[in-house]
């Protein structure tokens, strides 16, 4: 089995890519996925059984500042990769990484913006109405939707995974986890941060991978759906940023709001995996406790703290 892969470099992609090895033969994408002609030759050469398409621009607070780039990269370059497919005899399966920020501003999100916090604070599932709130986030809908006009009219299988918050970086601390992290580590006095009544889930690397594999080996049951990966445990930034911070033993200060105000901050994402476990058996497997505790170890080797 050919595996044609993008984003290979990425967080994903580099924790993916050996799990891919034992299935199938991978092929790397080495093409700028806005260069259609050498995407599309790139994709006729290796004629893959799979696409598993990474690649993207995710900082989403970015997308705001860069909402040209953000569209170009992450819209332009899938559909030139996906008609790319298209002009393939046998046209592969086609996994595609979106993002639980399609589920955007709800209505709930104005109750806890207002400090009105439901007792049971709702999981957004595949049905959730969609309503995206960032240039990042509109994109990566889009995708999902020409997927789904990619296989009415050329028979292409697709599954797309809204991941949630993802954390248990190496080498990378721009994302909220791993920036909370290093900055406690490396500062004892002070934390500089963003806002803090937002919820979200977080998911651990292994456990992401897992659901990844999951989709990618059961294409039967997984084609032509869209998927959450949850899983279902809301946490507030601010209870996150504490909890890390007993954890290390950190006793500074966090300044909140220090950072430029996000147009539109979302006050809620948080999503449930139930019809992921429900057509492959995969689940969680990872505690939030014991993936923030192997994340703190990997900074703490990496800074030396």
């Amino acid at each position: 089995m050919k595996i044609l892969l993008t984003g290979s470099s990425g967080f994903i992609g580099q924790h993916l890519r050996p799990k891919l090895e034992q299935i199938g033969e991978v092929f790397d994408l080495k093409s700028d996925l806005l260069d259609y002609a050498n995407v599309t030759q790139e994709v006729i050469d290796v004629n893959p059984d799979i696409v598993v398409h990474l690649a993207a621009r995710t900082e989403v607070e970015q997308s705001f500042y860069e909402q040209i780039t953000f569209s170009e990269i992450n819209y332009v370059g899938t559909v030139n990769l996906i008609e790319s497919c298209c002009k393939l005899d046998r046209k592969p399966y086609f996994v595609f990484a979106s993002t639980m920020e399609v589920y955007g501003w709800q209505t709930v999100s104005d109750e806890i913006e207002a400090g009105r916090v439901p007792d049971v604070i709702p999981a957004f599932d595949e049905n959730t109405p969609v309503n995206p709130n960032a240039p990042y986030a509109v994109a990566k809908l889009g995708c999902e939707a020409y997927l789904k006009y990619a296989n009415r009219a050329h028979g292409i299988d697709y599954a797309c995974i809204r991941q949630t918050n993802s954390y248990g970086r190496k080498d990378n601390d721009f994302f909220v986890t791993e920036q909370i992290i290093t900055q406690m580590l490396k500062n004892p006095n002070e934390c500089n941060l963003g806002y803090g009544e937002p919820y979200r889930n977080f998911i651990y690397i292994d456990d992401l991978l897992g659901s990844w594999m999951a989709v990618i080996q059961n294409q039967k049951s997984c084609a032509g759906n869209i998927f959450c990966v949850g899983p279902n445990e809301p946490i507030r930034i601010k209870d996150h940023a504490e909890n890390i911070a007993k954890k290390l033993g950190w006793s500074g200060t966090i300044n909140w709001n220090t950072k430029p105000k996000r147009h539109g901050e979302i006050y809620l994402l948080n999503s449930t995996s139930q019809k992921l476990t429900n057509l492959t058996g995969w689940k969680h497997s990872t505690t939030y406790d014991q993936g923030i505790d192997k994340t703190i170890e990997v900074w703490r080797k990496n800074l030396n703290a």
